[in-house]
């Protein structure tokens, strides 16, 4: 069954996915993990080949794949992301990208034994690093909104950029040695602009037809699709590897014509993506034989890794960012961040393949040396970027925050008992006068729509992992919570009771999971907590379990959330469904009369010493 192509191609898909819910659930780079699975199932138990598996089908798979990923990327690239730092993208992406070009040749040059030739083709190769390994990174490590933007805009824009000095260095190389005319050399660079506008004009016609109805919403993400992959190929089929450049702007300018549907592609695009990097990382380690990772362990390879790791890229982003407005500690985590993926790998199989045709001997160690930056930075940069950003103060948070929308007395008093545990909290309201209490209590406030344009791109959200919606109006609570579930996970968002009708009215499939019991809805939270209710811990034991604490305090207490030995936050859903461990604390808002009746209660209990 092993032998089975079809087999090999689900186990490949299964894997892939396994390999992220692995890191996942581990806090783990995905990508490290994906690669090792690969090395296992392939070079090192051989289960399958894939390249073998799949002959001539193996490079047009990943082709199409990669595609989709660039595509999906750039997606992502809206400008007004970046207003505050476009000259520290844009410099990083053009005169750093040079810089690496140049310094990277040389290192290859000296370093690896390559031709002066190929060694500023691989330069202007390695200056990508791409979607496929940047976004998990920046999704598992977490980091502040500045770097973690300049990061993604770098990888993407840079993708499309090294290929083309790579392409055009290829074809000055080819010139030189009389192998193609002037004629040939003019017609490229022709060609590359024609690849650009074929991209630009094709997103911009496909917007305007999604946005005018010509296609039914049902079509919309299938159409897109075949879009960029009849784009990819046709930019391709111009000049190889320049269907790259055609999905990336043709992402980029679909992503800047403020599509009303352009949530519902993006969506079903990164669900895409993650498949297509899962799979992807799969195949290609797996086809990988022993012979090519002994090649790894050439010193030269590992002295020019080096060099790559600690020379090129750190000296390429402090040159690059003179004058720019970015702290040192900024320039140290972009400076070391540089991970190399799939787009590499698949385009130094064709450089390597034209220039062995060309008669370069040294060709034959390219795929070889890109194989080793790339398991170099995956490990070195996937398991310290969380580390190394903590360390320099460029993480958002180590603790999962938690964002609350509604402000109002129970919110305030609610985000002060979360907030005494260490963890971020953000109360986000319409109006400035709900905010007042929680601006009392220290709580850091925002005063707009979380659903407006404006919140997008002007309030940072990555410290929150948790949301809850607790305004007053139940139907904008339900669509606060719908539209975050595809980004935080419905295990992540929560809402107060229902309050206007019966609450059966309403779809299990909208909004939130429902915290507390249902008579306890946010008007009534409010109420109470003007009638003088307060915050109330209680720290259970095996003497005193939930049980008794939800008997005790059946009737003047709510509880609210649950806080265990590891500092997580659990919130209360239905409490009495769960089940918690000795030294969890329970959070309540307790009635001011039943902490007067336990205060009496403790106080009966003290012998009062007599006089004689």
């Amino acid at each position: 069954m092993v032998d089975s192509v079809l087999f090999q191609m689900v186990a490949i898909v299964v894997l892939g996915i396994l390999s992220q819910w692995t890191a996942w659930r581990f806090r783990l780079p995905a990508i490290v993990i994906m690669s090792l699975v690969g090395l296992i199932v392939g070079p090192f138990l051989h289960f399958f080949n894939p390249q073998e598996s799949f002959g001539e089908l193996f490079n047009p798979i990943i082709s199409l794949a990669v595609a989709i990923i660039l595509f999906e990327g750039s997606l992502s690239l809206d400008i007004r992301e970046i207003k505050e730092f476009r000259h520290s993208i844009f410099r990083i992406s053009t005169v750093g990208s040079i810089i690496a070009w140049i310094t990277g040749a040389l290192a290859a040059y000296f370093l690896a034994g390559l031709t002066l030739e190929v060694a500023f083709i691989v330069g202007g190769l390695f200056i990508i690093t791409g979607p496929t390994v940047i976004i998990p990174l920046l999704r598992q490590a977490k980091l502040k909104e500045r770097p973690s933007t300049i990061l993604k805009w770098e990888g993407i824009v840079v993708d499309p950029l090294g290929v083309l000095i790579a392409l055009f260095v290829l074809e000055v190389v080819l010139w030189t040695n009389n192998m193609i005319t002037d004629t040939s050399l003019l017609m490229f660079i022709g060609a590359t602009v024609l690849t650009a506008i074929i991209g630009a004009a094709a997103g911009f016609i496909l917007g305007r037809l999604l946005e005018q109805g010509y296609i039914p919403e049902f079509l919309k993400s299938p159409v897109v699709l075949a879009s960029v992959l009849l784009v990819f190929v046709l930019s391709d089929g111009v000049i190889h590897e320049t269907g790259l450049l055609s999905v990336t702007i043709m992402g980029l300018v679909m992503a800047n014509m403020g599509l009303t549907s352009f949530k519902d592609l993006l969506h079903f695009k990164e669900n895409i993506s993650i498949l297509m990097i899962s799979s992807i990382f799969i195949m290609l380690t797996a086809s990988l034989s022993i012979n090519t990772l002994m090649d790894l362990l050439n010193w030269k390879m590992m002295l020019f890794v080096l060099a790559m790791l600690f020379i090129v890229r750190p000296l390429s982003i402090w040159i690059s960012t003179i004058g720019v407005d970015l702290t040192k500690q900024e320039r140290i985590l972009i400076g070391w961040i540089a991970p190399r993926g799939i787009i590499a790998l698949t385009v130094s199989g064709f450089f390597a393949g034209v220039l062995s045709e060309a008669g370069y001997k040294d060709a034959d160690i390219i795929t070889a040396l890109t194989l080793a930056l790339i398991f170099a930075t995956v490990i070195a940069h996937g398991f310290s970027i969380s580390w190394l950003a903590r360390k320099l103060g460029l993480q958002a948070s180590d603790e999962s925050g938690v964002i609350i929308v509604g402000g109002g007395l129970f919110s305030a008093v609610f985000a002060e008992a979360i907030q005494s545990y260490n963890k971020p909290v953000l109360i986000l309201d319409r109006s400035w006068g709900s905010l007042s209490q929680a601006r009392r209590l220290g709580i850091n406030t925002e005063v707009g729509d979380i659903l407006s344009e404006h919140t997008k791109y002007n309030v940072d959200l990555t410290p929150y992992e948790i949301l809850i919606a607790a305004t007053e109006e139940d139907s904008y609570n339900s669509l606060i919570c719908q539209r975050f579930v595809p980004e935080m996970g419905r295990e992540n968002i929560f809402q107060t009771p229902i309050y206007t009708g019966n609450p059966n009215d309403y779809s299990k499939s909208v909004g939130g999971k429902k915290l507390f019991d249902q008579e306890y809805n946010i008007h009534t939270l409010n109420r109470y907590v003007e009638e003088g209710y307060m915050i109330r811990k209680t720290n259970l034991t095996e003497q005193y379990t939930l049980e008794h604490f939800l008997v005790d305090s059946s009737h003047k207490t709510i509880p609210l959330f649950a806080v265990d030995k590891d500092n997580n936050l659990v919130f209360l859903s239905n409490a009495k469904k769960r089940a918690f461990e000795p030294g969890t604390t329970i959070v309540s808002l307790t009635s001011p009369t039943r902490k007067m009746e336990k205060a009496l209660e403790k106080a009966s209990n003290v012998d009062i010493p007599t006089k004689d």
